[in-house]
Formats: C-alpha cells, sequence, structure tokens
C-alpha cells in the first residue's frame, strides 16, 4: 500500500463529515473538551457558510483543503479564494495596488484563515500522529495550486508560530503583526491585577470603571442559556451601527448569529441594559484557554463603557474562569493602559511572480525589525509597575 498523500480541493467545509474535520481541528474535543481554536471547528466555519457570509458574492469562496493517506484523512485547512483583501486584517493592499500598477494581476488569490477573524491558531489541522506529514502536505498543496491555477499568491494568516517557520522553510515568506493580549498569571480578582500596576494606572483604571459603571443601568455577563433570541436581535443592531463606521458594509449577516446561538455554550454576551433595554455589548467566544473578543457595538454613547465591555469585563470573565488570556482583536493601542501587553502575530505568504515575491521580501525584513521595535517600547510603556 502506497503512503503517497493526496491533496484534494473542496467547495464548502459542511460537505466534509464534523467528525472528519473535527478530528483534524479540534481532537481534544472528543471528551467533551473546548476547542482550543474555536474558531476552526467545523461548527464555526460551516455557520459562516450556512449564512452567506461567506460563499457566492462575498469575495470568500471556500475551497477546503484535505490531504489523505492511504483514503484516510489525516489533514485539512480552512482556505478560501479570495477576490479583494477585506475582513483579513494583515494587509497586503500595498501589495495588491503595486502588482497591479505593474500590469500583474494580484486577485483572484488564496487565503488559508478563519474570515473576520484576526485571532491567532492552528490553520494547518492535522490528525493526532500524522502532524508532520500532513502539515508539509498542505503547504505544497497550497503553493501548487497558485502555481497551477494562476493564482498570484496563497496566504495563511494569524497562524501559530511554529507553522510560520514550516512555511518559511518551504519558500513562503514570513510576516510579522503586532495585537494587544492581556495575559492571567494565576490572578484570584481584578484587584490582584491592579496591583501590579503602578499608582498612577492603577487609580486611573479604577476611576475609569466607576465612570463607565456609572451610565444609569446594569451590565450583565450572559453565557449559555442566559442568551436568548432577543438577545441576537439587539446585538445585531450594535454589529450594524459598529461595521457601518469601520467597513462600510457589515461582514456577517443576521442569519450568522442565528448560528451562534446554537454555540451559545461557548459564548460570552456582556450587554448593558437602561431601562431594561440593551444599549451596548460585547460578543466573545470561549476557548479552551483563552477568551476572545470579537465585536462591540452600542445604540446609546456613554464615557468609557466600550472599555468596561470590551475589555474589563473580560479580565473579569477570564480570572474568575481561569483562562490565561484575553485577545481583544486586531490593533488598538489604547488597550495598552489596560492591561493588554503587545503580542506577535505571525503569518506566511506565498508569492508566484519573482519580482513581486522579492520586493514583498524585502518589504517584511524592514516591517520585522520595526515589529521588534515597536512590541519592546510599548512593553516598556505599559502600565505594571517597573521590577526594576
Amino acid at each position: 500500500m502506497s503512503d503517497a498523500i493526496e491533496i484534494e480541493v473542496g467547495l464548502a467545509v459542511a460537505d466534509i463529515p464534523a467528525d472528519i474535520w473535527d478530528s483534524c481541528a479540534c481532537p481534544e474535543t472528543r471528551d467533551g473538551g473546548t476547542a482550543i481554536d474555536p474558531f476552526v471547528t467545523h461548527a464555526f466555519l460551516c455557520a459562516l457558510e450556512h449564512s452567506g457570509s461567506v460563499g457566492a458574492g462575498t469575495g470568500w469562496e471556500p475551497r477546503p483543503i484535505i490531504a489523505r493517506q492511504n483514503a484516510e484523512v489525516i489533514a485539512v485547512a480552512p482556505l478560501y479564494i479570495k477576490g479583494h483583501s477585506q475582513g483579513e486584517y494583515v494587509f497586503d493592499h500595498g501589495w495588491a495596488d503595486a502588482f497591479e500598477r505593474a500590469g500583474g494581476q494580484y486577485y483572484p488569490k488564496l487565503q488559508c484563515a478563519v474570515p473576520f477573524t484576526p485571532c491567532s491558531g492552528r490553520r494547518l489541522l492535522c490528525a493526532p500522529g500524522h502532524e508532520a506529514a500532513g502539515r508539509h502536505a498542505l503547504l505544497a498543496g497550497m503553493a501548487q495550486i497558485t502555481q497551477d491555477a494562476g493564482l498570484s499568491s496563497a496566504h495563511m494568516t494569524f497562524c501559530m508560530p511554529d507553522e510560520a517557520k514550516l512555511a518559511e522553510s518551504q519558500g513562503y515568506l514570513h510576516r510579522l503583526g503586532q495585537q494587544f493580549h492581556f495575559h492571567n498569571p494565576g490572578y484570584h480578582s481584578f484587584e490582584d491585577f491592579l496591583a501590579e500596576l503602578s499608582s498612577r494606572k492603577r487609580k486611573a483604571l479604577r476611576k475609569e470603571r466607576a465612570r463607565a459603571q456609572d451610565f444609569g443601568g446594569e451590565i450583565r455577563a450572559l453565557r449559555g442559556d442566559d442568551i436568548l433570541p432577543e438577545h441576537w436581535d439587539a446585538f445585531w443592531q450594535f454589529y450594524q451601527d459598529t461595521g457601518a463606521r469601520k467597513w462600510g458594509t457589515p461582514y456577517l449577516t443576521r442569519a450568522f448569529f442565528d448560528a451562534l446561538h446554537d454555540m451559545r455554550e461557548h459564548v460570552l454576551l456582556i450587554m448593558a441594559f437602561r431601562d431594561g433595554r440593551p444599549i451596548a455589548g460585547a460578543l466573545n467566544i470561549i476557548g479552551r484557554d483563552c477568551l476572545y473578543g470579537r465585536y462591540w457595538g452600542c445604540i446609546e454613547d456613554h464615557p468609557f463603557l466600550h472599555f468596561e465591555l470590551c475589555y474589563h469585563q473580560a479580565v473579569d470573565f477570564a480570572i474568575a474562569a481561569g483562562l490565561g488570556r484575553v485577545e481583544a482583536g486586531a490593533q488598538g493601542e489604547h488597550k495598552l493602559a489596560r492591561g493588554y501587553l503587545p503580542h506577535v502575530t505571525h503569518s506566511a505568504h506565498w508569492i508566484a511572480h519573482p519580482g513581486l515575491r522579492q520586493a514583498v521580501a524585502d518589504y517584511l525584513e524592514a516591517e520585522r525589525n520595526a515589529v521588534g521595535t515597536d512590541v519592546e517600547v510599548l512593553t516598556q510603556m505599559g502600565p505594571f509597575r517597573s521590577t526594576s
């Protein structure tokens, strides 16, 4: 029997049986545990597909890649044909503009990612025991598909550091980025966290929380069956307002939030109510050791309420639940003062055209140096007491 690995490209994650996909994406859930990477589970990716958030007309055409050995699925990856660079949070618009000004065609391209989700996690999803062969095959397969189809590039974004390094050894370009994460070394309360801050920063955060909570209503942290359909109706209003201001058109459909209701045991919805009516909310996804802040919105503006719902309440929950960190999404140096320190993110890029590849390689070398400097400087600017 041959040990050769065959690569197949599908048309939807939904076409792949859930048990087969999840045996690669989240084998740790077999015994009822929480997924390490909730966004690559069959349920989450299918929620995007079934809701129409990805698919025809969205610029995100699902093309999941599957690696088989002796007819057994040993690895899978969420892969998409992209007709634009929206919803990725690892920005390559400048690469596209330069290549097209030079007469090239940058789109379509391949994107190995979770759509609209700037959260680091595994992208090369392998069944236990098949990690080495499976990851190599998926990377080689994406590069080969790019070349055979005459596409400009393949991009694996918000991947794990070891995945990026492996990709680099196979001809991909390694890119660094930066986010702000809260790390929980084992605090027992928010006061434990505050005790680690400088006196000035500690007083500022206490004052900020008091001001935020004095908006004339109450804040509720909703999880599981505490989340009702009417809460999603309210959150859809919040999301539309934020999406319209940030992107022009919200990425997710209303149906996605209905699908998310079926996954509500993995959802933390923090909502502010005034006179019995929801006026603001923050949506989080709960992983095995991380709380992932995803979306925020409001229909009333109140001082510091955004910081309270998105950052402070998330820290409260993570500490109480014993989670190791909070990832609060892309960008935002305002998170630094609230205890979220800079963290390096990784991506890998396979560029077909030699000239574009060299130009991107030169750019990424300079960018990596800048990211390293920024992380060092920003960490020193953080709110924590100096130990020197």
